[in-house]
């Protein structure tokens, strides 16, 4: 099966993106490790990585936009749904738990990483649910 070429451009841009992630989380963390940074300069550093996540997130906008078969459009958009729904789910029982003094306190970045395997459960839903050829 041919990709589109919406698919092909998404895979483009976030491939990109996660290679600038990397190189700027590596940056960051060493630079933080060997304490370089202070000040507001810290704040601004410290924000860095999570601006080439937020670009994968406009990139599954801009795909979506893209994608002009309606219904691989519409995978997506469920899998997107299901990533949303069991990202915010853990993150709402873990908060409680945490408010509690039950669990640990976990950095808040993890719901991205969490929703990202959402992402995979949502693909395996779509999987398990697609309509059987004739």
């Amino acid at each position: 099966m041919t990709k589109s070429p919406a698919i092909r451009r998404y895979n483009r841009r976030v491939i990109i993106l996660m290679l600038i992630y990397a190189a700027i989380l590596m940056a960051v963390v060493y630079s933080f490790d060997r304490h370089l940074l202070s000040g507001s300069l810290a704040y601004l550093v410290a924000i860095l990585p999570a601006l080439p996540i937020i670009g994968v997130f406009f990139a599954i906008g801009r795909y979506l936009i893209e994608e002009t078969d309606e219904y691989v459009r519409m995978l997506t958009i469920r899998q997107t749904l299901y990533a949303s729904g069991f990202a915010l789910s853990i993150a709402t029982a873990w908060g409680f738990l945490e408010a509690f003094d039950l669990v640990g306190h976990i950095e808040s970045y993890y719901i991205a990483v969490l929703w990202f395997a959402g992402l995979g459960f949502g693909s395996c839903m779509n999987a398990l649910t697609k309509p059987h050829e004739a």
